[in-house]
């Protein structure tokens, strides 16, 4: 089984150097996400293209799990999954190229209009439109094809000849776009777990920037674990080439300082900026130039320009707002395509400054009088309290409320809930014979926590274990006894 992984096109008109570090940094990239999942992949980087080969199998839903997995890697236009074909003289075998393509395609191209088209590298005798034409001659005589139809083809029979070479396409997947991440240096994203914090974050990683995650933890522990489910979740999708760090700033303090000392029409721009200088001395302190935030222009009273320009006096490092013009619907269409909307429309809010008649035009001497009273030791306190895990290790952290019950073999009378992302129940989902089977996924299960009956059993399933050990056990803290982890032997 073979892919050929085409280049972003930003990534080939850069200069030979450029180009080459892109195209290494993308071969890197894309074996370590594949090795992660699949044996026996080899990776080889090319000057306009990398090939990924998995050795003895060709079993379309692996190959379609590949694709899928190469489609989540920023750096990639496209992939085309491809049978390859040695060839003397391409020229003189015009015929052997029919008899391939009728062999690929003839299932395919019944009763249905077709096109063929052709890519060429390097010299030949022949140019492309001679064998598009020939091929398509040979597919309506040796097939039950309908026709040609240049235009709305049904089918597209895709070949590419690179000098002795036969692609045969079998299978086109659309890429990620983008640059290769590492290729850009690192930032810091403040992130909330709403769309526009985790819509910022995947838009940076997109463009090829190691993207690390700060939470401001305004309170209570049920946010944070939001914030560091989907942290986790857009790290693991579309930045697992490269580790970073999750970042989580105790801000209750800082909150409650704000409330006793501020004007409530300046609480908003003031904490803003409260958090923007601790992010900026993480930054310093983790080397990393640049601050992301999901800012908006107007989309509220702070993100007007005259509150933002006030907010961005306190930052050393420069401040990248990838959402600056974007609408709010736009901001939601993308967080479901990228998989984050359900995280953020179930996550917990904790804000507590909150002004009924807030400033649209803050001046800076007024913040600063209004900041004058702010006893910046709080500050100070919040900076030392900072924790910085690793994101693959990020729900490790999560304090448990209570210890659960690990169950092999579920009993008869137990309910068991898949608390999956629904992409995973969907790509792997869970069978047992008997027993109900609840899907639930982790972000609705406090909202829906309801609909549990107080005398049933429930066991809580997830791929590692990880995440439902730590639901489970903030379900026992808040009083529900009959909830276990359910964990099949491997």
């Amino acid at each position: 089984m073979k892919f050929v992984i085409k280049l972003f096109p930003e990534i080939t008109i850069k200069s030979k150097p450029v180009r080459q570090r892109l195209v290494k940094q993308l071969r890197q990239n894309v074996q370590v996400v594949l090795r992660r999942e699949f044996d026996e992949i080899k990776v080889r980087g090319f000057w306009d293209k990398i090939e990924v080969v998995l050795r003895g199998s060709d079993d379309p839903v692996l190959a379609d799990r590949i694709a899928e997995t190469l489609q989540r890697i920023p750096g990639i236009a496209n992939i085309l999954r491809v049978q390859t074909y040695q060839l003397e003289d391409i020229g003189q075998q015009f015929d052997q190229i029919v008899a391939l393509c009728v062999e690929a395609y003839k299932e395919e191209v019944r009763d249905k209009t077709i096109v063929v088209r052709i890519k060429r590298v390097g010299d030949h005798t022949f140019t492309s439109h001679e064998l598009e034409k020939y091929v398509g001659g040979g597919l309506l005589r040796l097939t039950d094809a309908a026709g040609v139809d240049l235009r709305n083809p049904d089918v597209t029979v895709q070949l590419e000849v690179r000098h002795d070479e036969l692609y045969l396409v079998e299978k086109r997947y659309e890429g990620l776009g983008g640059y290769p991440i590492g290729t850009q240096e690192p930032v810091l994203s403040l992130i909330s777990g709403g769309f526009d914090s985790t819509v910022s974050s995947y838009l940076t990683m997109k463009r090829g920037i190691k993207t690390h995650f700060c939470f401001f933890n305004l309170g209570g522990s049920a946010h944070e674990i939001g914030v560091k489910q989907v942290s986790l979740y857009l790290w693991e999708r579309y930045g697992v080439s490269h580790r970073v760090k999750f970042v989580s700033v105790p801000f209750e303090e800082v909150v409650s300082e704000i409330l006793k000392t501020v004007h409530h029409s300046h609480m908003g721009v003031v904490l803003k900026r409260m958090m923007m200088r601790a992010a900026s001395e993480i930054a310093d302190r983790m080397g990393i130039d640049a601050l992301v935030t999901g800012e908006s222009v107007a989309q509220v009273s702070s993100q007007t320009l005259p509150n933002l320009r006030v907010i961005d006096t306190v930052c050393q490092p420069l401040v990248l707002r990838p959402l600056i013009t974007m609408d709010k619907q736009d901001i939601i269409r993308l967080s479901a395509q990228i998989g984050t909307e359900e995280f953020a429309k179930n996550m917990p809010e904790y804000c507590g400054v909150i002004s009924d008649r807030p400033t649209t035009c803050a001046k800076l001497d007024r913040v600063l009088e209004e900041e004058s009273h702010f006893d910046v030791e709080v500050l100070n306190r919040a900076l030392e309290q900072t924790r910085v895990i690793k994101i693959d290790q990020v729900m490790n952290s999560s304090k448990t409320a209570a210890d659960v019950e690990v169950v092999h073999v579920p009993g008869i009378d137990d309910v068991v809930v898949d608390i999956r992302h629904p992409d995973e129940q969907e790509k792997s989902p869970l069978s047992l014979t008997n027993n109900r089977i609840m899907a639930l996924p982790f972000y609705e299960l406090m909202g829906r926590i309801s609909e549990f009956d107080p005398s049933g059993s429930y066991l809580l399933y997830c791929d590692q274990g990880t995440m439902s050990q730590l639901h489970a056990s903030h379900l026992k803290g808040m009083g529900y006894e009959k909830i276990a982890v359910y964990m099949p032997k491997s």
